[in-house]
């Protein structure tokens, strides 16, 4: 899986850097087919800082998400498990959809 991990208006340290890929790295768990993941995080000077990941998966199926808040681990945290529930929900309907169960003419 390729990361990336940019920042606007902030240097990202390396701290920030292996936090990012850690939380990141386990969303493969929760939908299979996501191959990228990029993480921007936007620090502009006297406001807050805002995280935005963006996972694309096969089929050209992106799933983004954003955050904002005083502290940038706290608001990948908040993102990372956004993200988990939108993935999570997508798996779900893409099982539900496979397996119907019948005619329902009974």
């Amino acid at each position: 899986m390729l990361f990336t991990i940019s920042g606007k208006h902030i240097e990202i340290t390396e701290a920030i850097r292996k936090y990012a890929m850690e939380k990141t790295s386990k969303l493969p768990r929760y939908y299979n087919s996501i191959n990228q993941v990029e993480v921007i995080i936007d620090g502009k000077p006297g406001s807050n800082t805002s995280v935005e990941i963006i996972a694309r998966g096969e089929h050209s199926k992106i799933f983004i998400v954003t955050e904002t808040g005083q502290d940038a681990y706290k608001c990948i945290d908040v993102a990372v498990h956004k993200l988990e529930r939108q993935l999570r929900r997508k798996k779900g309907r893409e099982r539900n959809t496979k397996h119907t169960g019948g005619t329902g003419l009974e």
